[in-house]
């Protein structure tokens, strides 16, 4: 194992004592339990929005907190669930009293821990609500989860829900959008090679040179199919012909209710895509791969959408949710309307995406 680091006990704690350096003027950090969160937090009269999830994503979603995005993240140690007593303390210091939103992605270990935090914040007289995101297509029922897994849709979901928040949405406003968005949104990820998690000290898995395996998860979890490797517009095609064609996809989720106290079922429902829609297009590297093979990557996937009769009208290119050094790329499509688009364009300044300031 060769990577930059010291003690690996100490990986996280000083991932986040250099954000703390490089960026005071944008965030915070505490670090017993450990969180993220705005230098201006709590920003009066605004619901604050609120993620997290295992270390080894980066930039997501600690490289997410400031204006315009997350209020607050919550780290856990590499590809390991944060704590409910991390989500509860950054709740408690970035709640203005307008209320917090949780945006969980589908790991069973997330939705537990995020559960926790919300009854505990309820208890405290903190308006909550959590949000789910499980935008995967590739598989279902996996390992880490119960349904599909919530991947790229997290990044779009975290900057249209903060943007809105930023603009005075209350709480059922964010959850709201923050539900449409998880509705609209549809990933798939592929990998050419593992990565290693310092404390295990060797690749989480193994993947002869000449194969790759396409459904794969943020965590290394198994996908759909191991075969041998094709060319960059063979597998984008393959892949966004997966997503577009993905028929309508119901489920119920858990959400909590704020009257009842209690948590309630609430039927999702998942609109296919179809020709005349309009999306934006995220293409991520996994951590390993370089912009320039992204780029090769959109090129064909824009040609896939128009023969398909969708439009892309907004983009975003990079590595953005990545799964330490893994080699591979994941691709996210989410329909947009006029309200989702306008939260995209809107002025977003974080560690991880700058822009309209």
């Amino acid at each position: 194992m060769k990577k930059l680091i010291n003690e690996i006990d100490d990986v996280v704690t000083e991932q986040l004592e250099g954000m703390a350096v490089a960026h005071p003027d944008l965030l915070k950090v505490v670090y017993d339990p450990k969180y993220v969160y705005r230098a201006d937090a709590p920003v009066a009269g605004k619901v604050a929005i609120v993620s997290g999830g295992g270390s080894g994503h980066e930039p997501m979603h600690g490289g997410f907190v400031g204006m315009g995005m997350l209020d607050g993240a919550c780290p856990g140690e590499v590809f390991t669930s944060p704590t409910p007593d991390q989500m509860y303390e950054c709740a408690k210091a970035v709640d203005s009293g307008a209320g917090v939103l949780f945006i969980v992605k589908n790991y069973t270990g997330d939705v537990m821990n995020f559960e926790v935090a919300a009854e505990t914040a309820a208890g405290d007289g903190i308006k909550v609500q959590n949000i789910l995101i499980d935008d995967d297509v590739a598989v279902k029922d996996s390992l880490y989860t119960a349904g599909r897994r919530g991947v790229g849709t997290t990044v779009l979901a975290e900057k249209i829900v903060g943007a809105a928040a930023e603009a005075g949405y209350d709480l059922d406003q964010c959850a709201d959008l923050c539900r449409k968005v998880n509705t609209y949104g549809r990933t798939m990820g592929m990998a050419i090679t593992s990565c290693t998690v310092p404390a295990a000290g060797k690749p989480t898995f193994d993947l002869p040179e000449d194969e790759m395996e396409i459904g794969i998860g943020i965590h290394g979890e198994p996908g759909q199919v191991r075969e041998k490797m094709a060319s960059a517009d063979e597998i984008t095609e393959r892949m966004t012909l997966e997503i577009l064609k993905d028929g309508e996809y119901t489920r119920v989720v858990r959400e909590f209710d704020r009257e009842s106290v209690e948590w309630v079922d609430v039927n999702l429902v998942d609109p296919a895509f179809k020709p005349g829609d309009k999306v934006i297009a995220f293409v991520n590297s996994m951590g390993g791969t370089p912009v320039s093979e992204l780029y090769a990557v959109y090129g064909k996937l824009d040609a896939v959408c128009k023969d398909f009769g969708v439009e892309i009208v907004r983009n975003l290119i990079g590595p953005y949710i990545t799964s330490l050094e893994m080699q591979g790329m994941s691709i996210t499509l989410l329909k947009v309307d006029d309200e989702i688009l306008k939260f995209w364009d809107a002025p977003v300044n974080t560690p991880g995406l700058r822009w309209g300031v």
